[in-house]
């Protein structure tokens, strides 16, 4: 009888300790934390945002605890590299040079590059109207490729954070912007923005955004799975309607 009881006991330990083992599972996302409404920080110095908010609704699917881990856009994937942090969810556009170096989950988004500049002045859209014009990017995104791909001879100026390259339309240091659509929608809806407009049709359409792991990680395998799951349980549809009033998915 005593060895039953030890054997129970020891399986009811294991039982506790198996347990504890899966409630302690710890993982971090690493954010740009400037990027709004995608990502930024509160007033408090909290991060927020689009990519917050849909980092935390995976990390409760997976029944794991979540910390956000910032980094500067320009260094985020070589911190990923580092192990600074187990996955990378800040706006991250899929292309064949990222995907030499990550591993990229099924898209959460799809976006669309679109100048913006002052309304009423005229702006056209192609390289001979864009001559003389300097014209504003944040550095290695989507948008500043395509102006070096597509606007050779317009000047070009690059930023490290997407606000600074709105600091300097405001103040005048560049004629117009080309960013992503939904920041500029969110930027164009504030009180600095509401002298500005989207200039022509979107120049890049269906740019897909995902999560970024490092290579051969099968957390890859489980944030598809979770981000199934809060697609089909309407969970992702609030956090989309918490930013826009039409479906980004």
């Amino acid at each position: 009888m005593q060895t039953y009881k030890k054997f129970l006991l020891a399986a009811a330990a294991s039982l506790v300790f198996s347990a504890s083992a899966m409630a302690a599972e710890k993982l971090k996302m690493g954010i740009e934390a400037a990027y709004p409404p995608f990502n930024n920080k509160d007033a408090s110095g909290q991060v927020v945002g689009f990519d917050k908010d849909i980092g935390d609704a995976l990390c409760a699917k997976m029944k794991v605890e979540c910390e956000v881990v910032t980094s500067d856009w320009d260094g985020i994937i070589p911190a990923l590299m580092a192990k600074k942090f187990d996955f990378l969810i800040s706006s991250l556009s899929i292309n064949d040079e990222r995907k030499q170096a990550v591993d990229f989950t099924d898209p959460y988004y799809s976006n669309k590059l679109q100048f913006i500049a002052p309304k009423n002045v005229d702006f056209k859209i192609d390289k001979e109207s864009l001559q003389g014009k300097v014209i504003g990017a944040q550095r290695s995104t989507l948008a500043g490729t395509w102006m070096e791909d597509n606007m050779e001879g317009v000047e070009l100026k690059l930023y490290d954070t997407q606000e600074n390259a709105y600091l300097d339309l405001i103040s005048g240091r560049v004629d117009g912007i080309l960013a992503d659509k939904y920041v500029n929608y969110d930027w164009l809806k504030t009180d600095a923005g509401r002298a500005y407009e989207f200039k022509g049709d979107p120049v890049v359409e269906g740019d897909k955004i995902a999560i970024a792991v490092r290579k051969g990680d099968q957390l890859r395998d489980r944030l598809n799975a979770a981000l199934k799951e809060i697609v089909a349980d309407g969970t992702y549809k609030k956090i989309n309607d918490k930013y826009f009033p039409f479906s980004i998915y």
